[in-house]
């Protein structure tokens, strides 16, 4: 492990059973780091554990065994220092959008004045594009602007990492798209380091510094580690035209088609090696 990592994990595993032998560990044995600024994208078959990991490095849920370290501390419970965003906007219905951000915002600085608050949120509101619907109810906005409001609410927190659980599966393709590439846009400005959980191998390209493999549960871990070697200057338009781009997509596929089943002594073998090269 690299001792100068912004987030360290190791160990990592999961029992809903854990008194019982004969019922596996959903996940077991994951270790994987994650440094300052840096993207980080998971990808796995349904049932894997991925939300299960995001839930323990926000702090929700409590791992069997194993830990998790960021910035030097060990993750306890849930706080500020991790923002997340859900695929289920989770806004609070009876809220404008300007109101479910200030929340956040009063949570994290309670010292505020109320303008300041407002201001703050109404920033990040506008970092988003929705300084203009900031007065609206969630029932009062498309599933891509209440995902915005989450985004920015997250945001608005100042968390030193942002943990995404497939924030994008529920919407059309268009407004996906253009809310991946705002994201893209929003992190690289602001330097912040995510995680995020997505099914969408084009999304873990475009989005990623590196993509985390798993296998299939129950045992899973994590299989592979792999790099994202196109520019980051890439946009879903030009990322195609990239040479890197199909030999790196055809092997998250081929992955995920032919190769996460594998019994976990393959899987090893292959996190050893670490790093996959085209």
């Amino acid at each position: 492990m690299n001792q100068s990592a912004f987030l360290k994990v190791e160990g990592l595993a999961k029992s809903y059973a854990p008194t019982n032998p004969q019922i596996p560990n959903v996940f077991e044995g994951v270790d994987f780091e994650i440094n300052k600024g840096e993207f980080v994208a998971i990808i796995g078959h349904s049932g894997c554990g991925k939300s299960t990991i995001l839930n323990i490095l926000a702090g929700l849920e409590e791992a069997t065994e194993g830990y998790v370290i960021m910035n030097g501390r060990e993750v306890k419970g849930a706080s500020l220092d991790r923002g997340v965003v859900f695929q289920s906007h989770a806004l609070m219905p009876w809220m404008s959008a300007l109101k479910n951000v200030e929340f956040g915002v009063r949570s994290r600085w309670p010292d505020k004045t109320a303008e300041q608050v407002r201001e703050h949120a109404m920033g990040y509101l506008d970092m988003v594009g929705l300084s203009k619907a900031a007065h609206k109810k969630p029932f009062e906005l498309s599933g891509g602007m209440k995902q915005r409001v989450g985004i920015a609410r997250a945001f608005a927190i100042q968390p030193q990492m942002l943990l995404l659980d497939e924030p994008f599966g529920a919407l059309d393709a268009l407004t996906r798209g253009t809310i991946q590439e705002e994201l893209l846009q929003i992190v690289q400005a602001t330097g912040q380091t995510v995680f995020m959980i997505t099914h969408d191998v084009d999304e873990a390209i475009l989005l990623a510094d590196r993509v985390l493999l798993m296998s299939q549960g129950p045992r899973a871990c994590i299989a592979e580690t792999v790099p994202v070697t196109l520019p980051r200057t890439r946009t879903r338009a030009s990322m195609h035209h990239d040479p890197d781009f199909y030999p790196l997509r055809n092997h998250l596929v081929d992955f995920l088609v032919n190769r996460a089943s594998q019994p976990k002594v393959a899987a090893v073998q292959t996190i050893n090696a670490n790093v996959v090269n085209f």
